[in-house]
């Protein structure tokens, strides 16, 4: 068995979710934040067989998407009373999903 957690952007979580459970996976869902630009996420944690592996990464895949978006620079460590204006130039791709494939030793349902 493995361990299946996707972090994904929250604009490509929920439907991300309703096409695993639809296709008969079950899942569990956490609210999260990068730590890069604290922007919210949401893990999502699958249990599967080892051979459904390669069914949920497409899903994945398939249903999370990068795109472009515009964002400040982040400010240095600042002592108190500094003034800090953004730049807001800068743009970065965010979304996607990172994927990690674990090894289950147990899986209980209680």
């Amino acid at each position: 068995m493995k361990l299946v957690l996707s972090v994904v952007n929250r604009e490509d979580a929920w439907p991300l979710v309703d096409v695993l459970v639809n296709s008969g996976y079950r899942v569990t869902t956490s609210k999260t934040a990068g730590g890069f630009l604290r922007k919210g996420n949401v893990t999502i944690f699958t249990c599967v067989e080892d051979e459904q592996v390669e069914d949920i990464i497409c899903l994945i895949q398939d249903n999370c998407h990068t795109r472009t978006q515009r964002v400040g620079s982040l400010p240095p460590v600042m002592e108190s009373g500094e003034l800090y204006v953004l730049d807001t130039n800068e743009e970065v791709k965010v979304g996607g999903a990172v994927i990690f494939v674990l090894d289950v030793a147990q899986f209980l349902k209680a």
